[in-house]
């Protein structure tokens, strides 16, 4: 699958704290947002899953071939496998990332790995959020990225998790073209909420200021 815009603007949004020594990429595909983790930050331990085997060995091939490799490490597992295992080592983890599966809708392609990787029916918000909440340390944060449509039922399920949202960043294709995308941070930490607005183009293929502000580390050309 190609590198797609959600996950670079998601790996360039998310904030990175000082103390965020452990990292987890859920459903990392191809493990784009991974790799863009471990080059903003010297975090020792990124983890990522991924439940579909190829994207998984592609994840691996990625990570090998990269120079934080000593730092990447992806498991081929569902996210609630990969959950009981944590939770039975008693680890968690300071950041947690995800660009989720999101169609929710009744149809499905006969590509099984895309649907895998591009609906609900494969992880649920429910199951996302419940497992997060149970690895995410006590003053962890949670970033991820989801249609607009689904922002405010995603933000009602964090909250029933004992998770509020702190960020959230609303993205547009253009000046014109309707809010897309919503990046979303949570916490256990109820606090002012900090509202920003994205705009990713000004014509096709030319990118706004602030796009390429967020984004320029990350592509070879920009």
């Amino acid at each position: 699958m190609k590198v797609g815009t959600d996950s670079v603007l998601l790996g360039s949004w998310c904030a990175i704290d000082q103390f965020s020594d452990t990292i987890l990429d859920i459903g990392t595909g191809t493990g784009v947002i991974a790799l863009i983790l471990a080059q903003r930050s010297d975090a020792m331990t990124i983890d990522a899953v991924e439940v579909d085997e190829q994207a998984f060995e592609q994840a691996v091939e990625n990570f090998e071939k990269s120079i934080w490799k000593d730092r990447l490490y992806c498991y081929n597992a569902t996210f609630q496998e990969f959950v009981k295992e944590i939770q039975e080592e008693e680890e968690t983890y300071d950041l947690i990332v995800s660009n989720p599966p999101f169609y929710t809708d009744d149809f499905e392609t006969l590509d099984l790995a895309r649907n895998k990787a591009r609906f609900t029916s494969s992880l649920s918000f429910e199951e996302l959020v419940t497992g997060v909440s149970k690895i995410l340390s006590k003053n962890g944060k949670f970033s991820v990225i989801i249609p607009c449509k689904e922002e405010a039922q995603f933000i009602a399920i964090a909250e029933e998790n004992n998770l509020f949202v702190n960020r959230i960043c609303r993205v547009q294709g253009n000046i014109n073209s309707p809010v897309k995308r919503s990046l979303l941070t949570f916490s256990f930490r109820k606090t002012a909420i900090e509202e920003a607005q994205l705009i990713i183009e000004t014509t096709r293929h030319n990118y706004t200021e602030d796009y390429t502000r967020l984004t320029k580390d990350f592509y070879l050309k920009m």
